[in-house]
């Protein structure tokens, strides 16, 4: 049997079109702040595959939530890879761009030094090397800025206060790709038999200023977009300046063609309407 952690998140919803027979752990059937409940399902359930898409993702309460964040993302894939190898199943977990401190000026691939520059992103990092020393024939796709029709995101945000608002100051100095869930789900799907760490994003490069632009252009919203630099929006949490992924491994490794960013936008918008 397929599990699915994170039902209710981005990718477990998208999961659920692709998996109907799978079986879906939400916060409430698994509470992964629990550390005896986890291992008492692991040793009580039948699992051919594990797909992990529950973390601890609000990146800015990390930095003071840091005991919460650092079990989430950290100590629960870590049980859960130890437990794939014990009871032979596979598991596939979700990592981020924000491993990587951002100094790069070309796509970062899987084999370059992660450095993260916040606390969310040496949870994930940790929560990586967990799995992969717990057994390294499992599975982790890092993947960046995720957005759907489902849950809060930046793409659902921002479009909001778009028709909401007469201005949006968005930051222009933080470079990476929009990923559609259902584009990534897909992928992690496909790539269910490969073993190790794999980047996967939408083709393409935007600033976050220049989603939100397009999200103007496709939707037609009122508000006048201004671009502005990082330090002019401070937060909790520093993030990287440019976490672009090279995604040539898992393209080579699959044969695929990967959708440019701004093909999967229009598509979520359309469920969004």
């Amino acid at each position: 049997m397929i599990y699915v952690t994170g039902a209710n998140g981005q990718l477990g919803n998208e999961l659920k079109r692709h998996l109907p027979d799978a079986h879906f752990l939400n916060r409430e059937s698994l509470d992964l702040s629990n550390l005896n409940q986890v291992e008492e399902i692991l040793k009580s359930t039948k699992i051919s595959i594990l797909i992990n898409c529950a973390a601890y993702n609000q990146v800015d309460l990390a930095e003071k939530e840091k005991e919460l964040a650092f079990k989430i993302n950290a100590e629960v894939p870590g049980l859960f890879s130890r437990y794939s190898l014990k009871n032979k199943f596979k598991l596939i977990h979700f990592s981020t761009d924000y491993v990587f401190d951002g100094k790069c000026s070309a796509p970062y691939s899987e084999d370059q030094k992660a450095e993260p520059l916040n606390y969310y992103g040496q949870t994930k990092l940790e929560g990586e090397k967990r799995v992969m020393d717990e057994n390294p024939n499992n599975l982790v796709i890092r993947t960046s800025w995720v957005h759907s029709q489902f849950g809060n995101n930046f793409v659902k945000t921002l479009l909001k206060a778009g028709r909401e608002r007469e201005e949006l100051n968005v930051v222009f100095d933080q470079v990476g790709t929009l990923t559609w869930a259902s584009d990534l789900a897909d992928a992690a799907l496909k790539a269910r038999e490969l073993k190790g760490i794999f980047h996967y994003s939408n083709e393409g490069v935007s600033s976050r200023y220049d989603v939100v632009v397009e999200l103007k252009r496709l939707k037609k919203f009122k508000a006048k977009v201004n671009p502005i630099l990082t330090e002019a929006y401070p937060a909790p949490a520093k993030r990287p300046h440019y976490s672009v992924l090279d995604k040539s491994k898992i393209k080579k490794a699959l044969n695929i063609n990967i959708p440019h960013w701004t093909e999967s936008l229009e598509k979520c918008l359309q469920q969004l309407s």
